[in-house]
């Protein structure tokens, strides 16, 4: 029997309202929530983490879930990359980011070896299918955050919903 299993959808740095600048309050007061999310998850019996690994809120989630392992060893997280080679256009300190979350995740499954038109929902609707539980970070706008909750609630999956 697998282990419950909690993933995260959310905004990319490009669509937050303090875009790349997280020393902004409403950055830190989101990481600070997620963060807490997180341990509230893990004390209800969560110890597996499924992260998509995209620029912003999943690298929030990411690293959240990495300090919360610090503290409980037992936690693992999975890295669900959609393709390899998605850090590849970043700039330079966040592929450097990216890479050394990478390399601390549990698990490392990259979905296809090419970018194609539909590999990130691939990769959103892989995770759904392996959790049960989905934290949002969402703002009310359509996108692949709010498509990612829409299958989630199509799967009768719980969600907690942090709002940005």
């Amino acid at each position: 029997m697998r282990q419950p299993a909690c993933t995260f959808t959310g905004h990319r740095a490009s669509k937050l309202p303090w875009g790349y600048d997280e020393s902004d309050p409403r950055c830190l007061d989101l990481k600070q929530r997620i963060y807490d999310t997180a341990e509230a998850v893990y004390s209800a019996g969560f110890t597996r983490f499924i992260c998509g690994m995209a620029e912003g809120c999943d690298l929030y989630f990411c690293e959240a879930v990495l300090r919360l392992r610090e503290e409980h060893p037992e936690i693992t997280v999975e890295a669900a990359v959609p393709f390899a080679g998605q850090s590849d256009l970043w700039p330079d300190r966040q592929r450097k980011r990216y890479q050394r979350l990478l390399e601390a995740c549990d698990e490392r499954t990259v979905l296809q070896e090419e970018y194609s038109p539909g590999c990130m929902m691939k990769r959103n609707r892989y995770m759904i299918d392996r959790a049960d539980l989905l934290i949002a970070c969402y703002d009310g706008k359509t996108g692949g955050t709010l498509n990612t909750m829409r299958y989630a609630l199509e799967k009768n999956m719980q969600i907690i919903h942090l709002m940005i």
